[in-house]
């Protein structure tokens, strides 16, 4: 079965939709009564922060991706760990669609167009096999050999599995249902947010040349990356929140882990708005 888009016919990934639908699905179980409990509800809220934080923003996107700033290979290979572990696609596919991104971005050739509508640039765009997906070998050329990125990216399916049979020694089936379901929903939709509210909602203080938009809302629930307009204006920049009232999180973390020694070569700019 295929649908067009954008003048392109693209044929539906069954099997992205079926996971997503089982992830969904799970996590509606987090209403019964006997799923509950405030030590899974916090285990959640930590393994937010561990997988979406750190992992997928700071890990995926700052660190990986752009290049933003350079840490130890052990503690790279930590944060690119804890960003397998938000299940949004292996390190070597995301970093890739994301630099794509950046090249293309609103364009035809951007995975997540945001001038395909709200939904498409959400999630819509990942029910589909992807468009030029195939090149993303020529985006990752830096990591693709690394055997540990190559391991992350073949095996990081299995990983959730192993998590959730660890989460469920230590607390049963409601760490399974909030440490796993609930969790990768909650992340999933807060990094697509970025994609898709952060393109529509919001001001623009540099001219970027696209829908860029700074997001207060999804820089609260993705520590830092709703100021998106800065962070496309100078995507090379650790820091994405340019002024006071810009709480950006993730660039406080940088700036913890320069002050221990394990940041260096931390890239900004020195360009105010006007």
């Amino acid at each position: 079965m295929t649908v067009a888009n954008s003048s392109r016919n693209l044929s539906i990934n069954w099997y992205v939709i079926f996971f997503m639908g089982f992830l969904h699905l799970g996590a509606l179980l987090a209403f019964f009564p006997q799923f509950f409990s405030w030590q899974a509800v916090a285990l959640a809220i930590v393994l937010h922060w561990v997988t979406g934080g750190l992992g997928i923003t700071l890990g995926y996107h700052r660190l990986v991706s752009h290049r933003s700033f350079q840490t130890p290979k052990w503690l790279e290979y930590f944060f690119v760990f804890c960003g397998t572990l938000a299940c949004e696609g292996s390190p070597i596919e995301w970093v890739g669609l994301h630099r794509m991104h950046h090249l293309y971005s609103d364009q035809k050739n951007d995975p997540h167009d945001s001038h395909q509508g709200f939904w498409w640039s959400h999630m819509g765009w990942m029910l589909y096999e992807i468009p030029n997906k195939q090149e993303v070998p020529r985006f990752t050329k830096d990591i693709a050999s690394d055997r540990f990125y190559q391991f992350c990216h073949k095996y990081f399916i299995p990983i959730q599995f192993a998590l959730g049979g660890l989460l469920y020694l230590i607390g049963g089936w409601s760490f399974v249902i909030w440490g796993v379901f609930v969790r990768l929903v909650v992340v999933f939709h807060c990094t697509w947010f970025v994609n898709s509210a952060t393109h529509k909602f919001g001001y623009q203080t540099y001219e970027s040349g696209d829908e860029s938009r700074n997001c207060w809302w999804v820089a609260l629930v993705t520590y830092g990356e709703g100021w998106h307009n800065n962070h496309h204006a100078f995507q090379y920049s650790a820091r994405h929140g340019m002024q006071w009232w810009e709480i950006d999180l993730t660039w406080m973390t940088i700036q913890l882990l320069q002050f221990l020694g394990l940041a260096k070569n931390v890239k900004l700019i020195s360009q105010k708005p006007q």
